[in-house]
């Protein structure tokens, strides 16, 4: 058996109506307004998940993506300063070929030694080198100077720690140079024991140097043509450098590039996850907005008068 429906119960179920579409043009409101369909995890619990995933991911690209652009400025300062260190080796290899020649006088080779020396020091200079506040031929102990002053450069043994940059997952790359792989280990007649073992250069570039400097000095002029083959040596060992950081610059590039294609398709899923069609929305609201004039249309014949409005 129906109950009975009285005008309190129908004016009750017109207000729910009405309340109803306020909230959806409320809702439709606010992603016009925020441009997402997804405000809050309740208007899509499985989006809000894979929107989340997408979040994280871009966070960690960003991440690796910094990481790039930091290892990039590191390896191009090592080739800014190895492409340094090269032209005062060979500026040296003029000087010592001018000074072989047994037709200089004593006066001409001195001069030549005090050149010499003045190379010698700009190459020190070069060693020690900084990058963003580090000594970048330091290893790992970038806050130490890899040749100080008053050491004799010669016998310097710098750090052997690599510098690694996290440039995708589980990838590592080192960015940094060990000093005495570019400027050469101490030779064996320093008595510096090298670790490891064996390792000793006679082509070491301060070592080199300084026989340029001494034979200049006592006239020797065959004891400086001895030493342009090892200048040669140390000149193509730190081209071989200069190439293996081409190499690496290679490879971060193409990983950069990875990189950003792989932002690209993340920021494109999180798109279509999150974002509003606003297209969409506009004709919403519309129908929205003429579905509640209509209601209040019908609520306004459906209320009839009460019997106090007789009473008037």
């Amino acid at each position: 058996m129906l109950g009975r429906v009285t005008q309190g119960t129908m004016t009750a179920q017109l207000l729910g109506n009405i309340n109803k579409n306020l909230k959806q043009a409320a809702e439709l409101q606010e992603k016009m307004g925020t441009g997402r369909k997804i405000n809050r995890p309740s208007d899509d619990p499985v989006g809000i998940t894979y929107s989340l995933r997408y979040r994280s991911e871009l966070s960690i690209n960003n991440r690796f993506q910094t990481n790039v652009n930091s290892a990039l400025s590191w390896l191009d300062f090592y080739d800014t300063i190895l492409s340094q260190a090269v032209d005062v080796l060979k500026r040296v290899k003029e000087l010592a070929v001018q000074g072989a020649n047994g037709t200089n006088p004593q006066v001409a080779l001195d001069n030549i030694a005090g050149e010499v020396e003045q190379m010698k020091d700009q190459l020190v200079d070069v060693a020690n080198s900084m990058f963003q506040g580090k000594y970048v031929f330091s290893g790992q102990m970038t806050e130490q100077m890899p040749y100080p002053p008053g050491t004799d450069p010669k016998t310097v043994l710098t750090d052997q720690g690599s510098l690694d940059y996290i440039i995708n997952t589980g990838i590592r790359l080192s960015v940094n140079l060990i000093g005495n792989n570019v400027f050469g280990y101490p030779p064996a007649s320093t008595g510096v024991v090298v670790n490891p073992p064996n390792t000793n250069e006679e082509d070491n570039v301060f070592y080199v140097l300084d026989q340029i400097i001494n034979s200049l000095r006592s006239g020797d002029h065959e004891g400086v043509a001895a030493q342009i083959p090892l200048l040669e040596s140390r000149i193509d060992k730190i081209l071989t450098q200069r190439a293996e950081v081409g190499a690496r610059v290679n490879r971060i590039e193409l990983m950069e590039q990875r990189l950003k294609d792989l932002n690209l398709n993340l920021v494109t899923l999180q798109s279509k996850t999150e974002d509003a069609d606003l297209e969409e929305l506009i004709i919403q609201s519309k129908v929205n907005e003429s579905v509640y004039q209509a209601s209040l249309a019908v609520g306004a014949k459906i209320i009839m008068p009460t019997l106090v409005d007789f009473l008037k």
